[in-house]
């Protein structure tokens, strides 16, 4: 990267995975923007950033605010989305307006801007149910909830607009992110804060089906270092998609056993039906992201699981 400041746009940055990516581009001296309409995230997380972060409070579908957030950013990470599977179910049309149309308005807006780059936050439920060991990127996709769809959708249109309009781009297909400030009150809530802070506050957690299935945890560092790399690799990206994970697969009961170990208790899980759309194994080939970005996964499930640990008896103490 060369000694000017460059800028960047971060959607979703008053939410879990973007602010911790706008944290990581002040440290790297870029310029930072970012917009949120506060409906997941938490204003205080902008604030904490300090006054070089310019903020607009606004959604990706009011095309006003996003084309006054996006002027002279030469980088779009879009991080703006509903997430969780279950909630999709129930909100088909919402999570469409806004992880599918509201991911095109961010293209558009940012093509119209001249931006040089979007790295669009993807997800492995594009995936679906697909077995026979780890997902690489060759696999067609095949998606079975509303949110995977939307999230699908959003790859496609990156895809489109490097091919038709030379709007530089890649998508993330992030696997199971954790880390600190994801919401363990949520319903919807990622497995490890929703099973976690049960466990520390003394409370069995709740597994929705046997726990056998797996996932690719992801600590959200490795999610940040990918998206650093996205943003500063030389030449052009060509809308791509890319597996961001840890390429090894660990169990619903491990995560429970892992903390009692981490804890010293000896808690047991009580057992609820399995969640619609809820896949039954998810675990990533990261190979392409290796050859593409020079990704490598720094922070793996055990020290990532002592990591949110101490944050969250340290913010909750």
């Amino acid at each position: 990267m060369s000694s000017r400041q460059p800028t960047a746009l971060v959607t979703g940055g008053a939410g879990f995975i973007g602010n911790h990516l706008a944290k990581a581009l002040l440290e790297r001296g870029w310029a930072v923007r970012i917009i949120d309409d506060l409906s997941n995230g938490q204003k205080r997380r902008v604030d904490a950033l300090g006054p070089a972060v310019s903020f607009t409070q606004g959604s990706i579908l009011d095309p006003a605010a996003l084309v006054a957030a996006m002027k002279g950013a030469e980088v779009v990470f879009h991080h703006a989305a509903l997430a969780g599977v279950p909630q999709s179910v129930e909100q088909p049309m919402e999570y469409h307006e806004v992880d599918a149309t509201g991911t095109l308005r961010v293209l558009e807006a940012a093509r119209r801007a001249g931006v040089r780059r979007v790295i669009y936050a993807a997800s492995s439920s594009a995936y679906g149910e697909q077995g026979g060991g780890p997902k690489n990127e060759s696999m067609l996709p095949a998606p079975i909830s509303p949110y995977a769809v939307a999230k699908r959708v959003g790859e496609l249109y990156v895809s489109v607009y490097a091919r038709i309009y030379g709007l530089d781009g890649i998508s993330l297909r992030y696997f199971n992110v954790f880390g600190p400030h994801q919401d363990p009150k949520s319903q919807y809530g990622a497995a490890i804060p929703a099973i976690v802070a049960r466990m520390i506050r003394g409370e069995r957690p709740t597994i929705f089906g046997d726990g056998r299935q797996t996932r690719d945890f992801c600590y959200v560092e490795n999610v940040v270092q990918a998206n650093l790399l996205a943003a500063e690799a030389p030449g052009r990206l060509e809308g791509q998609v890319v597996n961001i994970a840890c390429g090894r697969a660990v169990t619903i009961n491990d995560v429970v056993d892992m903390t009692n170990h981490i804890l010293g208790t000896s808690l047991t899980p009580v057992h609820a039906p399995p969640r619609p759309g809820d896949v039954r194994d998810s675990l990533a080939d990261v190979g392409l992201a290796g050859k593409v970005l020079h990704y490598e996964p720094k922070v793996f499930f055990e020290d990532g699981l002592r990591r949110w640990i101490e944050w969250y008896r340290r913010d909750n103490g």
